[in-house]
């Protein structure tokens, strides 16, 4: 191995390891906790380090919300491949969805909450989040019903899990009644 692939591996490596910190401080604290002083304490760098790896907190949270729309996506594939048919395929991906949600608050705030300076359904949006949207549309588009375009029917859905996330998590719904809300979600939305 080469110098230069070493110092690579090692850059990486440190980038990861800066991620993954600022992760597990806005889990355990929420993401005011996550400075880059506190991160820098933290993974035992300078703040020097830190920034020649991400210009600051924004970056970060950037970071952490790629690493979490492709572990969201890699849940909604795993819950609807087991799943027989377009209901049980839907319910799948809405409970893989509520629970990634309410197991990775910070993640899912990092997502889709905070400004992690990252691009949305546009042309240069990376490809975590462009795949995560695939993974819901993979299930919603086959239930989409004729003449609905399943792009559309698929941002509708999920900005109805979205609101059944943040408003149950907030406070604002009772949790006890999830499941319901879900069963209305694809009976009802989903028509399957």
């Amino acid at each position: 191995m080469s110098v230069q692939e070493r110092k690579e591996r090692e850059r990486a490596g440190r980038e990861r390891l800066i991620v993954a910190t600022a992760r597990e401080l806005a889990e355990q604290q929420g993401w005011d906790a996550v400075t880059t002083r506190r991160l820098a304490e933290r993974i035992e760098y300078s703040q020097p380090v830190l920034y020649s790896h991400f210009r600051g907190k924004r970056e970060i949270i950037g970071a952490v919300a790629l690493e979490g729309a492709a572990e969201l996506a890699a849940a909604v594939r795993a819950a609807t491949a087991a799943a027989d048919g377009p209901r049980e395929r839907v319910y799948a991906l809405a409970r893989a969805y509520l629970d990634f949600a309410a197991r990775n608050p910070a993640v899912y705030d990092a997502i889709f909450q905070l400004d992690g300076g990252l691009p949305y359904a546009q042309e240069d949006t990376p490809e975590p989040l462009k795949d995560a949207f695939a993974a819901l549309l993979e299930s919603l588009g086959e239930v989409a019903g004729d003449g609905v375009h399943s792009g559309l029917f698929t941002e509708v859905f999920w900005a109805s899990l979205h609101g059944v996330a943040t408003l149950t998590r907030s406070g604002r719904l009772p949790p006890e009644d999830t499941e319901p809300r879900v069963e209305l979600l694809v009976d009802r939305l989903a028509m399957v």
